[in-house]
């Protein structure tokens, strides 16, 4: 199946959940973190995902996951695996999941479902100011990219001790 028509929006929040075939969320909006120290542990990292899944792609096995990249490509630990997961030095890098859509009675060819999807990484640790991307893959392609922007406070020359100024974005 050519996955073209199988879209993926996301979006990055301080929390989500999925209740009832719906996205419940918190925060949402941004893509800019701004710390005053390296590493930065972050205290929750809320990922919500909406898969829209033509017709022609139910009744079938799909393999979605997510994994935060740096600049490099190289994947961010994204917290500790779970005992006897066989995982070798016991840090998970990706997370994997799978779904497979059924076509009720009311579906017709042309139609499409959503797929709802909350994630939430708590203390994700972001070594240094950088940009990372968030990516989302289905089926081993990648369908979604969202930049997580992690900069460093800007120390005023000349302020009091602990004066910052945020950094400024656009015009």
């Amino acid at each position: 199946m050519g996955l073209e028509a199988l879209e993926v929006d996301a979006f990055l929040a301080d929390s989500v959940v999925v209740a009832e075939g719906k996205l419940y969320v918190q925060g949402a909006g941004w893509d800019t973190i701004v710390a005053g120290t390296f590493p930065l542990k972050h205290p929750r990292l809320g990922i919500g995902v909406v898969m829209r899944v033509p017709w022609m792609a139910t009744n079938q096995m799909h393999k979605f996951s997510v994994k935060i990249v740096d600049q490099d490509e190289n994947k961010m630990v994204l917290g500790d695996a779970p005992p006897g997961s066989g995982i070798e030095d016991g840090k998970v890098r990706e997370i994997v999941g799978q779904f497979n859509l059924g076509r009720p009675p009311f579906l017709t060819r042309g139609d499409s479902q959503v797929v709802p999807i909350a994630l939430n990484l708590d203390g994700l640790v972001f070594p240094d100011a950088n940009t990372y991307s968030l990516v989302i893959s289905v089926d081993d392609v990648d369908l979604r990219r969202l930049p997580i922007c992690v900069r460093s406070v800007i120390q005023m020359p000349g302020g009091p001790a602990g004066s910052a100024q945020l950094p400024r974005f656009g015009a």
